[in-house]
């Protein structure tokens, strides 16, 4: 029988041990809520990684739709000064044939079918440039939208970092009370990001 007592004693100091390891390992384990901070950390940060990814595509088409209305704008400047070409041309001719004598009348006639020449081409040429100002309209107005929407994804993705930097400092100091604030902020985040694509 001495050996069963033995035997107990060693099993009783390893259950001791045991039980022992097992409290100091619960103490040391985190929270629950840390754990949702860790996914809602992680959640945040791929929703602000999409809202970046759309504020910079948003700010590149905005470029791109603002130097298309700089490049028709320029067009459309041209097109207006060669209107006013062949107008000084036309009204140069009709002042020439009418400043010739009555004998030249063939050639003040030229000078005339060459003067409604270029006031009918001063039509056609009015027309594209007037097309061409409605197209920088138009691409001014795509370029505001798009910066618009630059912006709600800038803001979006804001709020998400100052969000993950509130839950970063939660887990640091482990304050469930920032792990809130910090929620709050993703929840604040997700609408804005979700706003930007509307």
């Amino acid at each position: 029988m001495p050996e069963e007592s033995l035997e107990s004693s060693e099993i009783k100091e390893k259950l001791d041990e045991a039980i022992e390891r097992l409290e100091t390992s619960e103490q040391s384990r985190s929270p629950r809520w840390m754990v949702y901070l860790s996914l809602a950390t992680a959640l945040m940060a791929v929703f602000a990684a999409i809202a970046s990814l759309e504020a910079g595509a948003h700010s590149n088409d905005a470029i791109f739709e603002k130097n298309e209305a700089v490049l028709r704008q320029s067009q459309a400047s041209d097109q207006w000064s060669f209107y006013q070409a062949k107008g000084i041309k036309a009204t140069f001719l009709r002042a020439q044939s009418e400043s010739l004598p009555p004998t030249a009348s063939e050639l003040a006639q030229r000078l005339v079918q060459q003067a409604e020449h270029f006031t009918r081409e001063q039509g056609d040429i009015e027309h594209v440039a007037k097309d061409l100002e409605k197209r920088v309209a138009e691409n001014n107005q795509r370029a505001t939208a798009h910066v618009e929407r630059h912006h709600r994804f800038a803001i979006s993705v804001t709020v998400f970092q100052v969000a993950i930097a509130l839950s970063a400092i939660a887990a640091l100091t482990r304050r469930p009370l920032l792990f809130w604030c910090g929620l709050g902020g993703g929840v604040v985040g997700s609408i804005l990001l979700a706003f930007g694509f509307v």
